[in-house]
């Protein structure tokens, strides 16, 4: 959490300050809980922990889909340019099946965070 304030407060503009959707100037709209948010160089970041993981993730899966879609790519790419070489066929093959499983990982981790967080071990706040 301390990283996430950190980089968040990092990005926030020195001259500006923290402008919290309060301040009729900020341009933030508030947040979907109507929480205050920061305006930062990548929009208005909300402020409490819940709206900001909800703000953060699905950036979060379209970074990890794009870096898998590029590695997919490299590795047909090394297939394709392989001429037949076996040991470059099995990299590229591996670098396929490696991006393929990563981004099956990140998929089901919203799943698996839910199976053992609520439903086994019951940790309030988490819905």
């Amino acid at each position: 959490m301390a990283f996430f304030v950190a980089f968040t407060m990092f990005l926030v503009s020195g001259k500006m300050g923290i402008a919290l959707a309060t301040d009729p100037f900020s341009g933030c709209a508030s947040a979907p809980s109507g929480g205050p948010q920061v305006n930062t160089a990548l929009g208005c970041v909300p402020v409490e922990m819940g709206d900001f993981i909800g703000w953060l993730l699905p950036k979060m899966f379209g970074i990890v889909g794009g870096i898998s879609f590029l590695l997919m790519v490299y590795g047909f790419i090394i297939i394709a340019t392989s001429a037949g070489d076996p040991k470059k066929v099995q990299g590229g093959k591996e670098t396929v099946t490696s991006a393929i499983t990563g981004l099956l990982v990140s998929i089901f981790s919203l799943f698996i965070l839910r199976l053992i967080a609520v439903n086994i071990l019951h940790i309030p706040g988490i819905n």
